[in-house]
């Protein structure tokens, strides 16, 4: 790697030229990316409820769908108001009273079930079919453009207002989150390293890899949310380390080549590279596994990150030696004492004492596990949301004024005869928590002759191969009540038409539960088992991935585990996510550390001594990463108000602190305990010269 790091060095500034260069395809790629607001567009496409949303976008034309309440209107300005909103792009029914009789005839006259079911005091309710998906660019317009026609008099629900709310929200905060997580990192470093402008070039270097990151994403059509919002924040924590390795190995070649800084750092980026390829793994093989989950929104983050943390060491053994060389002379006028003292006492302090840890290890595994295992978790989306948000208020709204808290929708057969349709129905409307069941056969009852049916409605309810059917339900999304009332509704819906689908936000939040549960198993297992075999090829051990891998999964279960304890309720991609990227990132703590107790070990000291002379050495390293780790999550949790990415921010933070004192605490004790199997069961850990 020598040849590299000398090319690197003679090619420093047209190096930074390209890099810079890049960036202008980068800012454009990154405006081009769409982002995807909507979480149950990862759901698997083999499922009934995204091929019913598929058939209900394609044999109707509708794709997204709102309830829009409308208060203290008189019902001829309801009708002018419903005319305007027909009128807005991409709207493609509104359905009123007016869509089954003229607005001269009283309502009195409706089925009593419909007239209560779509009027409340002063307040009535409009049913919005879009032409376009619930996430589409066009939808979450045409709820803006709905809103302001009738101002604080109209409420709109649904899933299309969740992201169009969700969607303004973080475009506000998401400058906020970079900005906040490069101020306290930069912050930390310059406390805890040796020199106050060195932070500065380590961000513009990982700066330029973020860019370009995210500029990369634009040939994979668009990303999350979440995938935005945490990339850039993310990449930044974990690629961190990267810089402050070349940044000490550039010191320590300086002084083994002294007055000639350009062959110092050829040599440093050589020592990097074999480093940090081997440290960023363990990470990328993290990110890696979140892609096999079947709910693609893994895909999407591990492919985002894995990348991120690829670019990030190119960045680390490329333009940054680049930029330390340009500032050369500023970097040496920026020099000061480190903040950090030597650590020999301390570190001699923990393996004199490491039964106790041993004692601590043990008596934390059963709470920590048992609290990892019952951490409650939602996956009502719009829990994420703050209560002063507009769909938040119009859900409250509909649920306290209609007590109706979800709405289904059932594709059924257009051939099905009408009375089948409205027994089932009937049946249906029995269905405990089920406020109402409309149907083509039911919505003006059964003494009512198809004939004399308005055209307009049969469009909106029936097709060639379908006909569309109404479900209010009283229970919330994602709730038990309501995913036993889904398996209810889809037992009779199946005797009456095996064909028949059940859809919806409610029905497809119940299958992404069902999806998360079974990915969150399939990831652990292979980011366990991918990081175990990478640990036992880079340290040559059978028993030595046993002890890292033990060590920060007790890190995870403790992380994971407090929200349990303290009584609050995860995201549900939270745990799926974390415990693999604290694995990935925070195990090359564990190796750092296993790596100097190797190379001690084998220059012939005992093993209590190798782990002393390793904890000593390895502290430094693992605190400045570590607290810069923290300091890069951290603000972004305390200031977001999205609760995935507070959450997630919040866990990221914690995660790298509780996995810090274990490896601080706890793995020097285990290499003491277990130094004989160890080295019984690894290659290179006898005495070189014995």
């Amino acid at each position: 790697m020598i040849k590299f790091g000398k090319a690197v060095v003679k090619l420093r500034i047209p190096i930074l030229i390209l890099a810079v260069i890049l960036l202008i395809p980068s800012v454009l790629g990154i405006l081009g990316t769409r982002i995807n607001y909507d979480m149950l567009d990862y759901l698997p496409e083999d499922m009934d409820t995204v091929k019913g949303q598929n058939i209900l976008l394609e044999d109707f034309g509708k794709g997204a769908f709102s309830l829009v309440m409308v208060e203290g209107m008189p019902t001829k300005d309801v009708s002018a108001l419903k005319a305007q909103m027909e009128q807005v792009p991409h709207v493609e029914t509104v359905l009123w009273y007016d869509s089954l009789a003229d607005i001269s005839i009283p309502m009195e006259v409706l089925p009593q079930k419909v007239y209560d079911a779509f009027n409340q005091g002063d307040t009535t309710l409009m049913a919005v079919f879009f032409d376009t998906s619930t996430s589409a660019d066009e939808t979450m317009q045409a709820i803006a453009d709905i809103r302001s026609l009738a101002g604080k008099q109209c409420f709109v629900s649904g899933m299309s207002a969740m992201v169009t709310d969700l969607k303004d929200l973080c475009e506000r905060e998401e400058p906020i989150y970079v900005g906040l997580a490069v101020l306290l990192a930069c912050a930390a470093m310059m406390l805890f390293m040796d020199n106050y402008l060195v932070p500065f070039l380590f961000l513009g270097s990982i700066g330029m890899a973020i860019l370009l990151n995210l500029g990369t994403n634009y040939f994979m059509g668009e990303i999350s949310y979440i995938t935005k919002a945490l990339s850039a924040v993310l990449q930044l924590a974990v690629t961190m380390d990267y810089s402050i390795f070349l940044w000490h190995s550039y010191g320590e070649q300086l002084t083994r080549f002294q007055g000639d800084k350009k062959r110092a750092m050829a040599h440093a980026i050589s020592a990097t590279i074999t480093s940090v390829v081997g440290s960023s793994i363990t990470t990328v093989a993290g990110f890696i596994a979140l892609c096999f989950m079947s709910f693609t929104l893994g895909f999407d983050l591990g492919m985002v990150m894995a990348k991120g943390v690829i670019l990030g060491v190119i960045g680390c053994v490329t333009t940054l030696p680049a930029m330390i060389l340009l500032f050369d002379k500023a970097l040496q006028k920026a020099q000061h004492r480190p903040l950090l003292p030597k650590m020999d006492k301390a570190a001699r302090l923990v393996t004199r004492r490491s039964w106790v840890f041993l004692i601590v290890f043990v008596v934390l595994l059963v709470p920590a596990f048992y609290g990892y295992m019952n951490t409650a978790t939602y996956y009502d989306l719009g829990e994420a949301l703050p209560k002063d948000m507009e769909y938040v208020i119009a859900n409250t709204k509909l649920q306290e004024e209609f007590d109706m808290a979800s709405t289904h929708m059932i594709l059924a057969d257009a051939n099905l005869p009408a009375k089948q349709a409205r027994e089932m129905l009937d049946e249906i409307g029995q269905v405990e928590g089920v406020k109402f069941a409309l149907g083509f056969d039911s919505v003006l009852g059964s003494a009512v002759p198809e004939e004399i049916v308005p055209d307009t409605l049969k469009e909106v309810l029936k097709g060639d191969r379908y006909q569309l059917m109404l479900v209010s339900s009283q229970y919330k999304v994602a709730s038990d009540a309501v995913n036993n009332q889904i398996d209810q509704i889809n037992a009779v819906l199946k005797k009456y038409d095996p064909s028949g689908m059940l859809i919806g936000e409610a029905p497809c939040t119940k299958d992404m539960i069902d999806v998360t549960d079974h990915d969150f198993k399939v990831v652990n297992a292979i980011s366990i088992i991918a990081i175990f075999v990478i640990i036992a090829l880079v340290l040559k051990s059978i028993t030595l991935p046993v002890i890292l891998v033990a060590v920060i999964e007790l890190a995870i279960f403790i992380n994971l585990g407090i929200p349990y304890y303290t009584g609050v309720s995860l995201p549900f991609v939270a745990p799926i996510c974390i415990s693999t990227i604290q694995l990935g990132a925070t195990v090359d703590y564990a190796i750092l550390m296993t790596t100097r107790y190797k190379r001690e070990r084998r220059l012939g000291k005992s093993g209590h001594e190798a782990v002393d002379v390793a904890l000593s050495a390895s502290i430094p390293s693992i605190l400045v990463s570590a607290l810069g780790f923290f300091a890069a999550t951290f603000g972004v949790a305390l200031y977001s108000n999205v609760d995935i990415i507070s959450s997630m921010c919040n866990l990221m933070a914690r995660g790298a602190i509780v996995s810090m004192l274990c490896v601080l605490f706890i793995l020097p004790a285990m290499l003491i305990l277990f130094d004989k199997v160890i080295v019984h069961t690894s290659l290179g850990f006898k005495n070189k010269n014995a």
